[in-house]
């Protein structure tokens, strides 16, 4: 081999620089609930910055953006990158802010935040078509640039053919040094070629190169100071290289070194004792720069599978939850609580694999807003409701309203209760207007029984007198029960008319005055009941002995008393108690019950002494 630049060099170079296709796509406009993160404010604030940090100007409203645009359509080179990135980025962001602006005026005024809808925006139609036009510019450009690299390559190709032919003359070689120089000159002007050609196209350039050299005789001293100034600058590279292996940022550091490679190739070779250590550091730099740069993705890919892990079990978490049985808003707002802070855990998480990106973002916001229209659907039925209710109470307000100046004290009281008692059926209504309803009911129904208590305040007076009197009576009903008396059926109808005569009584007493009063009768009834028995019975016992049918008529007597006493059991069994007539009537039908069991007793007795 020759004393030019070890031709290995090409094999270890970096591959051709690729575009990270990721800033291609623009960021979409999304809703809060369902969490923009996927676009990443992250990458947001990074833009920005770096536009900052370069010095590049960041507009401040949407119409600088458009107006940035438009120059970059006008100007003749292509847009760059960087700065129609950050304008994309600042544009989406305006209009994001303006979104979230509006849809908090939209709740601040009373709006659920599930019916917000966005406004069209009128600049983002314009800034889409200036969009498309850069692209086509870029699109055209690199046409352009491809076509300008195919010239190059024909180009190079053309001067590989004539360094052939001075190779192949080894006895003009020496004459035709200065020729062999110019072409390698105008070999370094040319610009870059087809990626797929570089590699060939190079190893036949330095070969013809080579075999050059080897036929050179050219003085030494020459020589000697194209290899040393060789030397300088790929030592200088080298040096370049070994500080970009410590750089912070990786990408930029891997660009760099595309550039400093291509230096590399360009520059001539170097003593040949030297020539593999100074590639083998050049190599050595380059090699562990292209690792990081193979690590720095590999740990995206990582971190994005498992930020996809993470978003998939946000997803099932949200997918998992069942509000059919929610039906208070205290539960209705618990639940928007937990699905609001898992969206808040969705926006802490950073990219999704791309490929998939959209379709877990789609997931998570279906299953978000599946709860929010439920929620808003409860809500609408829930404002339907108290709003009926609403018109249900104040229709019981004008009801009450019209009684509240009524004089039939009874009447109206009756009415009054009932539609106290329909109240209470009525369910909420809306919390704001709640405390005024009932106030009008109530100042209504309050207006009527102030009024009635002040017209019966001299009737309680009256009433007391009424329940002094019946319990003077009760108590001589009770004091006939103790002594007894041969008129005491008679004395007892006298003092029930007594009874009957006397007005009414406080109305919380009257119940349980007319029990002991009824139990006073009750027991003279039955003492009076059980004297006429012993009567009868004596009547019998004469008569049974004068027939001997007499036994007979007592067994018949005591049979139908039986079955009298079975029936009034039976039907005791399908009355209810729940009503004071209910009561009353149960009552009575215990009582006579006890009288038929009396009246069977003493047939049993006359029975048994006439046997006897």
């Amino acid at each position: 081999m020759s004393e030019l630049e070890d031709p290995r060099l090409e094999a270890a170079a970096p591959q051709p620089e690729t575009t990270d296709t990721r800033n291609e796509v623009e960021t979409p406009l999304v809703e809060e609930s369902a969490s923009a993160t996927d676009k990443g404010e992250e990458r947001i604030e990074d833009t920005v910055q770096n536009a900052e940090t370069n010095d590049m100007a960041v507009p401040t409203t949407k119409e600088e953006v458009i107006a940035r645009l438009k120059a970059c359509v006008e100007q003749e080179e292509a847009a760059d990158r960087s700065v129609t990135d950050m304008l994309r980025t600042v544009f989406y962001r305006l209009h994001n802010e303006e979104t979230a602006a509006a849809r908090e005026a939209f709740v601040a005024a009373g709006g659920d935040a599930a019916d917000f809808s966005a406004a069209t925006d009128p600049l983002e139609q314009e800034y889409k078509d200036l969009m498309n036009t850069i692209k086509e510019q870029r699109a055209k450009a690199a046409a352009e640039l491809e076509a300008e690299r195919r010239k190059n390559l024909d180009r190079k190709l053309d001067i590989i053919e004539k360094i052939k032919e001075l190779a192949g003359d080894a006895d003009k070689i020496d004459k035709n040094y200065d020729s062999f120089k110019a072409l390698q000159a105008e070999w370094k002007e040319i610009g870059t070629i087809p990626a797929e050609h570089v590699t060939e196209t190079w190893k036949n350039y330095h070969h013809y190169v080579e075999q050059c050299y080897d036929l050179l005789r050219i003085n030494h001293e020459m020589r000697a100071y194209d290899f040393k100034k060789n030397l300088e600058i790929k030592t200088r590279l080298c040096e370049t290289a070994e500080k970009l292996a410590e750089h912070d940022d990786v990408i930029s550091a891997f660009h760099q070194l595309q550039k400093l490679h291509q230096e590399f190739r360009e520059t001539g070779p170097v003593a040949k004792d030297i020539r593999e250590e100074i590639w083998t550091r050049f190599k050595t730099a380059s090699t562990l720069i292209n690792k990081r740069h193979q690590d720095h993705f590999l740990g995206l890919k990582q971190q994005e599978e498992e930020n996809l892990a993470k978003k998939t079990n946000l997803c099932e978490q949200v997918e998992a939850l069942t509000f059919e049985g929610l039906t208070t808003v205290a539960e209705w707002d618990a639940m928007a609580q937990l699905i609001i802070g898992l969206q808040n855990e969705w926006k802490t998480i950073g990219f999704t694999p791309r490929k998939v990106n959209q379709e877990i973002f789609e997931r998570f916001r279906t299953a978000c807003d599946k709860f929010f229209q439920a929620k808003t659907a409860y809500f609408r039925a829930l404002r339907e409701s108290l709003a009926e209710n609403l018109r249900k109470k104040t229709a019981l307000c004008e009801k009450a309203e019209a009684l509240k100046d009524s004089t039939e004290w009874g009447k109206t009281t009756s009415m009054l209760v009932k539609l106290q008692a329909e109240w209470k059926t009525i369910g909420p209504v809306a919390h704001k207007v709640s405390d005024a309803v009932w106030t009008r009911f109530n100042t209504a129904c309050n207006t009527f029984f102030d009024r009635k208590k002040e017209a019966e305040a001299g009737v309680r007076e009256e009433e007391e007198a009424n329940m002094t009197k019946k319990l003077d009576i009760i108590a001589r009903l009770e004091k006939l029960v103790a002594e007894g008396s041969e008129n005491l059926l008679q004395e007892v109808k006298t003092l029930q008319a007594e009874w009957n005569e006397t007005g009414h009584v406080p109305f919380r007493k009257k119940e349980k005055l007319y029990r002991s009063y009824r139990a006073a009768c009750d027991k003279l009834y039955e003492t009076i009941h059980q004297d006429a028995g012993r009567r009868r019975l004596d009547n019998l016992v004469r008569k049974a002995s004068q027939s001997g049918n007499e036994r007979q008529r007592l067994q018949r007597a005591y049979d139908e008393k039986k079955a009298e006493i079975q029936t009034y059991e039976t039907n005791l069994t399908f009355l209810t108690t729940k009503s004071k007539s209910g009561n009353t009537l149960v009552a009575d039908i215990e009582r006579r019950i006890a009288t038929l069991k009396n009246d069977l007793e003493l047939i049993a007795q006359k029975m048994k002494e006439i046997a006897e």
